[in-house]
C-alpha cells in the first residue's frame, strides 16, 4: 500500500508581532491533509490572551478584547490539550513557518509542554521563494497565482488563513494530479517502476457490419493513390 503522510496547515492570530516580549496567540486554525490533499478535518480555537489586543490586530481580523473576554486560555485543557491531539505526530506546514513555530513553542513552553522542534516544520514561504525566484511570495500571491479565490478573505483568520495554505501547498507540491498516484505500490514493481498494462488475450471483434467496411474502404481508396499509412506500416 501507498505510505500516508498526514500534515497539518497550521496558522495563528497574535496580540502582536513579538511572542519573547509577551505579545500571545489569540486563535490558531489548523487544517488536516493526507499525502498534500486537504481531509475535511479542521480545528478553529479563539483564546483568551490575558491582555489587550494591539489596534493593528484588531483591523487585520476584527477580534476585539470584548470577543476574546470569554474564550478559554491557551492553558486550559480545551485548547492545549485538544491542539496536541489533533497535531499529533504529523508534520506542521505554515507560510513564514518560523513566526508561529515562535508563537506556539512559546505557548506550548508556558504550559511545560514540550515545543515542536524545527525538524516539524515545513515553511510554503521558503518553498515558494526556490521555486519562483524574485517573484512575491506572499499567500495572498501564491493565492492569486495559482488562481485561489480570495473573495471570502475580507479579514484575515487562522483557520481561513490555513485553508487557504492548504490549497497554495498542494500546487507547490503539484497540484491534484499528486492524488492520483501514478506510482502506488500496487501499479508499481520491486524497483518502484510502474508496470505495463495487461494486454487482451484476443483482439476485439470490429463492431461494423459488411456493408459500412466496404462503403469505409471505398471512402479510403478516394483519398490518396498511396495506401494509408496503417497499411502501408501496420
Amino acid at each position: 500500500m501507498t505510505e500516508i503522510l498526514r500534515e497539518i496547515a497550521f496558522d495563528t492570530e497574535t496580540t502582536g508581532l513579538d511572542a519573547q516580549g509577551g505579545d500571545r496567540i489569540i486563535e490558531v486554525g489548523c487544517v488536516e491533509m493526507i499525502n498534500h490533499v486537504p481531509t475535511g478535518k479542521n480545528f478553529r480555537m479563539l483564546i483568551n490572551p490575558g491582555r489587550e489586543v494591539s489596534e493593528a490586530t484588531i483591523r487585520i481580523t476584527g477580534l476585539t478584547d470584548d470577543i476574546l473576554s470569554d474564550k478559554p486560555t491557551f492553558e486550559d485543557p480545551s485548547v492545549v490539550d485538544a491542539l496536541v491531539d489533533f497535531i499529533g505526530d504529523a508534520q506542521i506546514v505554515a507560510h513564514n513557518a518560523s513566526f508561529d513555530r515562535g508563537f506556539l513553542n512559546m505557548e506550548m513552553a508556558r504550559c511545560g509542554r514540550a515545543i515542536y522542534g524545527e525538524e516539524r516544520w515545513v515553511d510554503t514561504l521558503m518553498i515558494a521563494r526556490k521555486r519562483y525566484p524574485g517573484a512575491p511570495a506572499s499567500l495572498d500571491a501564491l493565492c492569486r497565482r495559482f488562481d485561489i479565490s480570495l473573495e471570502s478573505r475580507t479579514l484575515h483568520g487562522a483557520l481561513l488563513d490555513a485553508q487557504l495554505l492548504a490549497d497554495v501547498y498542494l500546487e507547490l507540491r503539484g497540484g491534484r494530479a499528486r492524488s492520483f498516484e501514478f506510482d502506488a505500490v500496487d501499479a508499481a514493481g520491486a524497483d518502484g517502476a510502474r508496470q505495463p498494462a495487461e494486454q487482451r488475450p484476443e483482439l476485439l471483434k470490429s463492431l461494423l457490419s459488411e456493408e459500412e467496411e466496404a462503403l469505409h474502404r471505398g471512402f479510403i481508396a478516394t483519398m490518396s493513390k498511396k495506401k494509408p499509412v496503417w497499411e502501408r506500416y501496420g
